[in-house]
Formats: C-alpha cells, sequence, structure tokens
C-alpha cells in the first residue's frame, strides 16, 4: 500500500482571484512563503520516500522547504500540472462568472471544455494516471504530491467513488494536506483538507500498532 499525501500549493497574490492556469512564473506570496514553512513542519514526524510536484512556481515553492527537511529532491511531473484553462487564462473570476459557460462548468463539469483549452474529463484521466505510476515506484511508500486545487479535488473523487460532475462538493484550501492509500485492496480516502497536525500519520512503535481504541 502507498500513501500519498496530496498538497495544494500555498497563497499567491492572485489566489481565489484569478484564473492564472498554466502561466509561468506566478510565485508564492509572504502568506504562501509561511504556509510552505509551517507544512515542512507538520510532516516533521513522517519519513517520506518522495516528493513530486506539478512543474509549476507555485507548487514547486510550496514544497521545497518540505523536501529540503526530507533531504529529499522535489520531481516535477506534468500530469501534475494545473488544468490549461485556454482563452480564459488570466481572465478574473468575477469575469468568467458572468458567462454563460459558467453554469455548465459548475453543474456539468464533465461535459465541459475550456475555451482552446482542457476538458475536466482529460485532466482528471492524466492525473489519476500520474498518481497510479507514483504508487507503483513507491510500493509501500509515503509520498508527498504538490498539485492544484481542482486536480487534487477530482483526484480525491475519483478514489472516493464519487462521479467527476460532484468534484465540487471537496475542498482542497491552499496548503491543504489530503491524504489517500492505493493498494491491492483499492483505495481509500483518509483524511481532506486538513490544515492541522499529521501526527496520526507518524510511524508508531511496534508493539502499539495493532492496538484497539
Amino acid at each position: 500500500m502507498t500513501t500519498l499525501f496530496l498538497i495544494r500549493h500555498g497563497l499567491t497574490a492572485v489566489t481565489g482571484k484569478t484564473l492564472y492556469g498554466r502561466t509561468p512564473g506566478v510565485p508564492l506570496d509572504e502568506r504562501g512563503r509561511a504556509q510552505a514553512e509551517a507544512l515542512a513542519e507538520r510532516f516533521a514526524p513522517i519519513r517520506l520516500t518522495a516528493v513530486y510536484s506539478s512543474p509549476l512556481d507555485r507548487c514547486v515553492e510550496t514544497v521545497a522547504p518540505l523536501a529540503a527537511q526530507q533531504r529529499l529532491e522535489v520531481v516535477a511531473r506534468e500530469g501534475l500540472i494545473e488544468m490549461d484553462v485556454g482563452a480564459w487564462t488570466g481572465r478574473s473570476l468575477a469575469q468568467v462568472r458572468r458567462t454563460r459557460m459558467w453554469k455548465e462548468l459548475i453543474h456539468r463539469p464533465s461535459h465541459f471544455r475550456f475555451p482552446d483549452g482542457e476538458s475536466f474529463a482529460d485532466a482528471q484521466a492524466r492525473a489519476i494516471a500520474e498518481i497510479d505510476a507514483i504508487a507503483a515506484r513507491h510500493p509501500k511508500g509515503r509520498v508527498a504530491v504538490a498539485s492544484h486545487g481542482d486536480i487534487i479535488r477530482m483526484l480525491v473523487a475519483h478514489l472516493g467513488g464519487a462521479h467527476l460532475d460532484l468534484f465540487q462538493r471537496t475542498m482542497a484550501d491552499p496548503a491543504s494536506v489530503s491524504a489517500v492509500s492505493l493498494g491491492d485492496a483499492g483505495p481509500h480516502v483518509l483524511m481532506v483538507n486538513d490544515t492541522g497536525s499529521l501526527d496520526r500519520f507518524a510511524a508508531r512503535p511496534r508493539g502499539e500498532r495493532n492496538l484497539r481504541g
């Protein structure tokens, strides 16, 4: 069984305001950098096997302190990248919410494709393929995976058995951690949108592992 810690990137100056999609060079702001440092501290009780990330700056920066603490490299993977929002890149959320297409995006995302961009169905499929490959590469490992809000929400929905049209019922706040396991017994969602202590995932003394409370 592989445990994956799905981490949404920290705050940027335009988080929640603008659809910046795959625009390069969007760094964490001061708040996001503080979140990244706090994230490393949250993982202090956990020994990770590997750290993977979307190649976009905001994700790599979020897990850089964590990787340094764990003495691991951040491995960038295209399958974890943000959705390609096409012609909507750079538009404000206030603008796109006034379009006729917004209602379909909210209520039928499985049928929605961004103008000149990616569909939610394609994005979910390539993200699923990526985490399956990561799990195969690290059987029995504990792996940090940094990505983007919608990507993480679609992964959690899929692993929890929910239809793509329902993925927006799950939240993934900036710098939050969702934990899932992948193994022969099937996927399990262990934790969603957590911003607190990760002590529950710390290794316990051997004699305590089979205790039931």
